[in-house]
């Protein structure tokens, strides 16, 4: 199966240090894998609006439709590879990304999608530039993604971290440009939930 890569961007400064670090990443992968980015800044979705339990609403969402939402929601089913591209952003990601990953609780909700059982075929990867050289300070973030993985379960390729504040900055991390060569080539397993034996 051809490969295709979504880069979901999610800075609130475009060109920013994380986008920068993604596309050396993607630089490296085969020609014939198809790449698609879209930017959360010009793809705007409201905050979403949890009606599961409302009386007046029954569960089951309606099919989304000409809109943003729409737009995201065929980005998303017709990747192969999901990559969050966020800045740490209060130690977690951006609020974009939270939103966007907030719709994904709300597809589960569109019956005709079948959108657990279709994530279960693809892979989350994670790119984020963070002020801290500490990178253990990404955790919060990582965790955010690999347990949203791991609800379908999805498998998870990781984070690939890079420092930089200033533009450009993160193109003086001489550790993470060389991550960023085979970041997309390393195998992901599936991803658990720590509780999580496999079994």
């Amino acid at each position: 199966m051809t490969r295709k890569f979504l880069f979901v961007l999610g800075s609130a400064r475009p060109e920013g240090n994380t986008e920068i670090l993604a596309r050396k990443a993607a630089e490296q992968l085969p020609p014939d894998v198809e790449q698609r980015w879209l930017s959360l800044a010009d793809h705007q979705v409201p905050d979403l609006e949890d009606l599961r339990h409302h009386p007046s609403y029954g569960r089951a969402r309606p099919l989304p439709v000409g809109d943003n939402e729409a737009l995201l929601l065929e980005a998303t089913l017709d990747a192969t590879d999901i990559v969050i591209v966020s800045p740490l952003y209060w130690y977690s990601v951006s609020a974009s990304v939270k939103r966007y990953l907030d719709y994904w609780d709300a597809w589960l909700e569109v019956p005709e999608l079948g959108f657990q059982d279709a994530m279960k075929s693809r892979t989350l990867w994670g790119v984020t530039a963070l002020a801290h050289r500490e990178q253990e300070v990404a955790e919060p973030l990582i965790g955010t993604l690999r347990y949203s993985a791991a609800y379908f379960p999805m498998r998870f390729g990781g984070v690939l971290l890079g420092n930089g504040t200033r533009p450009g900055q993160v193109l003086d991390d001489t550790e993470a440009l060389t991550r960023a060569k085979t970041f997309f080539a390393q195998e992901a397993p599936l991803a658990r939930y720590p509780y999580d034996d496999g079994a």
